[in-house]
């Protein structure tokens, strides 16, 4: 009699579910896009931006350490493993978010930047639905965890709590010109950052130069998903005569109609670099809002100053 040996069940491994790395969840804005909006600040961006408002969203922790310390509350701690293998523990209960330890990242990260899986985020946003009237998807740079985004904005279309929200993306628009089509068929549009025309003046202040962001705009725009274009101004930097029309001559080649938003450069925020530059005056602001709107330019309010 013929006996053949079983092999053993062994249970294949599961896939570790999806996840994205989030800087910040901020339940309710009103400047991220049109409405009442919950913004997710991805973490990790692909320039590195002398007058980044949001600098800690930049790099990615690599554990190693120096924050600890410098956490009054205690929040931080560096677990050690096996071997050399250790891994920052942030603390959420004792966390008050005060951001003193965000100095000392010699890398620009977030110590207490949280993993989710999209059914978190659906789970999260659904919870403030009722006062929400869509997501935007922000950074750091949002559309370098592509994949992720693609299948959050499935979940949330899919779950009925959620699927009547918009859906934006702010980009600074250095995604490939391949990734743009799975995105733009989950979202209502893009939010593009302009930092500069020149590419010398561009790769200056962002270390990257400009040319795949000139193809997103003209890709968006001609997809219909070019919702409107940001110019953070840098008074003295990027606000030149010459950036000035070439500006507008970016605006009317695209031929979209796109509305654009003038950002006031200031220190609020910023990094050491950006503490170098010059605030930007409320008037130059006006200023230049008025000479666009001249040339028939569609602007969106300048932000008031009290």
């Amino acid at each position: 009699m013929e006996i053949t040996a079983l092999a053993p069940m062994i249970a294949a491994p599961q896939p570790k579910p999806a996840t994205a790395l989030l800087s910040r969840v901020l339940d309710f804005s009103c400047v991220d896009g049109p409405g009442s909006r919950m913004v997710l600040f991805f973490q990790g961006c692909n320039m590195d931006c002398i007058g980044c408002h949001n600098p800690q969203t930049i790099g990615l922790c690599n554990h190693c350490g120096d924050c600890v310390a410098h956490c009054p509350n205690g929040a931080l701690e560096l677990v050690r493993g096996v071997g050399q293998r250790k891994r920052m523990r942030c603390d959420a209960g004792r966390c008050l978010r005060c951001d003193q330890c965000l100095p000392h990242c010699p890398r620009g990260g977030n110590p207490s930047a949280v993993a989710y899986t999209p059914e978190q985020l659906v789970q999260l946003i659904a919870d403030r639905a009722p006062l929400l009237d869509g997501v935007t998807f922000s950074g750091g740079e949002a559309t370098l965890q592509h994949g992720f985004i693609g299948r959050l904005c499935d979940a949330l279309a899919q779950d009925p709590r959620t699927a009547r929200l918009g859906r934006l993306l702010d980009s600074n628009g250095l995604l490939a010109a391949r990734h743009w089509p799975a995105l733009l068929q989950r979202c209502d549009g893009v939010m593009l950052d302009i930092k500069a025309l020149d590419e010398s003046l561009h790769r200056r202040l962002t270390g990257r130069s400009n040319r795949q962001v000139l193809e997103s705009a003209a890709l968006l725009a001609r997809a219909d998903k070019l919702t409107e274009l940001r110019w953070l101004v840098i008074e003295g930097v990027n606000d030149g005569e010459a950036e000035v029309q070439a500006l507008l001559a970016l605006w009317r080649s695209l031929e979209s109609g796109a509305p654009l938003r003038l950002n006031r450069f200031q220190h609020h925020g910023v990094g050491e670099r950006g503490q170098q530059m010059a605030a930007t005056s409320q008037a130059r602001m006006e200023q230049l809002h008025q000479r666009l709107q001249q040339q028939g330019v569609p602007l969106l309010p300048l932000p008031r100053i009290d």
